[in-house]
């Protein structure tokens, strides 16, 4: 695992009050500040867990996607959409799981230009043995319990569906997981 910082104070909380002094009163800027600082940690200690296993989260969670596909192939185009990240960044996560043996790379039948990925037999033995480890972490958030963990994923969705990430299915608005969470009325794993 990272090595902790363990400063003798907390530098989101000093700087908070820096901004408060100079600016007025922000508790968005201490959260938004928190929140970046949650992605690193987390992403460090994900990281730490899955290198054993030589991947990344990056790769890992292409791995899952690959897994949860009815036929564990996906279009590159699909791997990046759903994955939210440019189709560069999804070309270079195959290409690392290609270069690896758990992917493959196929034409796509129906388009004659795409390509499509393919999970081998070797990556779903990595996945499932990373998967494993990642439950035993608890995704780093082994801190809080699973109330918290609901809640959390509520407060963060709420930000994902008032940016535009996806919009709730109208046949689902009543569930826990499409109620408002409070962040401007808006009510977010697409």
């Amino acid at each position: 695992m990272p090595k902790p910082l363990e400063l003798p104070f907390d530098p989101i909380a000093r700087a908070a009050q820096t901004w408060s002094e100079r600016f007025g009163p922000s508790g968005a800027m201490a959260a938004v500040t928190s929140i970046m600082r949650v992605q690193q940690i987390l992403l460090a200690q994900l990281d730490a867990v899955l290198r054993p296993y030589e991947l990344t989260f990056a790769r890992y969670e292409a791995l899952v996607l690959l897994t949860f596909s009815s036929r564990g192939t996906l279009p590159m185009r699909v791997i990046g959409e759903r994955l939210m990240v440019h189709p560069t960044s999804a070309t270079n996560i195959i290409d690392r799981l290609e270069g690896q043996g758990l992917v493959v790379r196929r034409p796509n039948p129906q388009d004659g230009r795409g390509k499509l990925a393919e999970i081998t037999d070797r990556g779903r033995e990595v996945v499932g043995r990373a998967t494993a480890s990642l439950m035993d972490a608890e995704f780093g958030l082994a801190d809080f319990g699973p109330a918290q963990r609901d809640q959390l994923f509520d407060l963060l969705r709420g930000l994902r569906v008032a940016a535009g990430d996806f919009v709730p299915a109208p046949e689902t608005a009543g569930s826990v997981r499409d109620q408002p969470s409070g962040v401007a009325g808006a009510t977010a794993i697409g």
